[in-house]
């Protein structure tokens, strides 16, 4: 079980390197293909939104196959046939396509690592083992901001993508070899995702799951490159370095929020507590918009941080699934977090073609100001949330 969980967190670093590491490839595609920031923000919010499609089907396979063949499977073809399309791309439509099929490959990832948590430890352990998988995988983050800029200075966009795709195929073979599928349960192939919308307690965690990735996700993976770029000046360089540090808070944040809701004794109000604070930032980086290039990178990287509550949200949902729909109930969280980023990024290419007439300024301040009214609403509903420790 160990070598399989290495693994799968191996997987994990892939998707979370998937999601982000088109901020610091603004430049190259520009010149090489004529993808636009818009372009981007379609491409990005593609494989938010098939990401969080594939949860339905993914929760159904986890389920009535397991982890180790709904991962390795859908990661081969998905994340290797992606990132070799990607890399052969001439035009938007082909990177907007590549970035489909990756998401689609990366879908079942953390989800297969969650269900395997879910099933073999005890409850009081999966809000720390989750942050801690999330946290480790987001070093893909990392790698995915000044290491991808470097990479792509040595060896190119494309042939960085083909090392990707080559990487993915491996990846993929590990976890059909070394994953071993939990014990099935009686039940376990009954019920559905039906069951669990009959719950009233979820409808009210739904809401935060829905808007709680999507500012970070969205600054990390797109907007931090062209914002910096356009306000400040900021080259390739430069723009992976400041992707890299507020990955860096986003790791942090995120294994410090694992524990926080054993010592605090409260799942809701750890979640409340840090998304609030989400909110407000977004409204100071709205109002000291173009101040300095530093003090932006400050509150990018504290929204990272602060914004990283994403496991302790899906533990505070699991608490409430049965034991037979615990593959359906995690990938219905999912699609929901992964889901709302999607749609806030298109929304955001929209509004950043809405207003780029009036400026660069005026176009990211009303795209950091969506995020944080769309935060603040999803935070304010849910005070009515129940809270419940396992």
């Amino acid at each position: 079980m160990q070598a399989g969980l290495i693994v799968l967190c191996l997987a994990y670093v892939l998707s979370q390197f998937f999601r982000a590491f088109l901020a610091v490839l603004t430049s190259a595609l520009a010149r090489d293909t004529g993808t636009g920031p818009d372009d981007l923000a379609a491409a990005s919010g593609l494989w938010f939104l098939t990401f969080a499609a594939m949860q339905v089907p993914v929760g159904w396979a986890l389920d009535r196959f397991g982890p180790r063949r709904t991962a390795a499977s859908l990661l081969f073809l998905g994340g290797g046939g992606g990132a070799a399309l990607f890399a052969m791309a001439t035009a938007p439509l082909h990177i907007k396509l590549a970035m489909l099929l990756i998401g689609i490959g990366c879908s079942p990832v953390l989800m297969a690592s969650y269900y395997i948590f879910a099933r073999e430890f005890p409850p009081a352990r999966f809000a720390v083992l989750a942050a801690l998988m999330l946290g480790v995988g987001s070093v893909g983050n990392l790698v995915a901001s000044y290491p991808m800029a470097l990479a792509v200075e040595f060896i190119g966009w494309r042939g960085s993508l083909v090392a990707l795709s080559f990487l993915s195929i491996v990846v993929a073979g590990g976890i059909f070899t070394l994953v071993q599928d939990p014990e099935t349960i009686p039940g376990s192939k009954g019920g559905s995702v039906l069951e669990l919308l009959k719950l009233p307690a979820i409808w009210t965690i739904l809401p935060m799951m829905l808007v709680n990735y999507a500012p970070a996700a969205a600054l990390r993976g797109l907007w931090i490159g062209p914002y910096l770029g356009d306000v400040f000046g900021l080259g390739t360089a430069q723009i992976g370095q400041a992707t890299f540090v507020m990955g860096a808070a986003m790791i942090a944040g995120t294994l410090a929020y694992g524990p926080m809701d054993r010592l605090l004794r409260t799942r809701k109000w750890v979640v409340f507590g840090g998304n609030l604070a989400v909110a407000v930032i977004l409204g100071l980086l709205v109002a000291m918009i173009d101040t300095s290039a530093a003090l932006s990178i400050l509150l990018m990287a504290l929204i990272g941080f602060f914004g990283a509550s994403f496991p302790v949200i899906i533990a505070h949902g699991r608490s409430f699934f049965p034991p037979h729909l615990v593959g359906r109930g995690v990938t219905l969280m999912n699609l929901f977090g992964i889901g709302g980023a999607g749609i806030a990024q298109f929304a955001s290419g929209r509004i950043h073609e809405h207003m780029a007439p009036y400026g660069a300024t005026q176009a990211y301040a009303a795209i950091f100001a969506f995020f944080g009214l769309m935060l603040l609403a999803g935070t304010l509903l849910y005070l009515f949330s129940r809270d419940r420790l396992d």
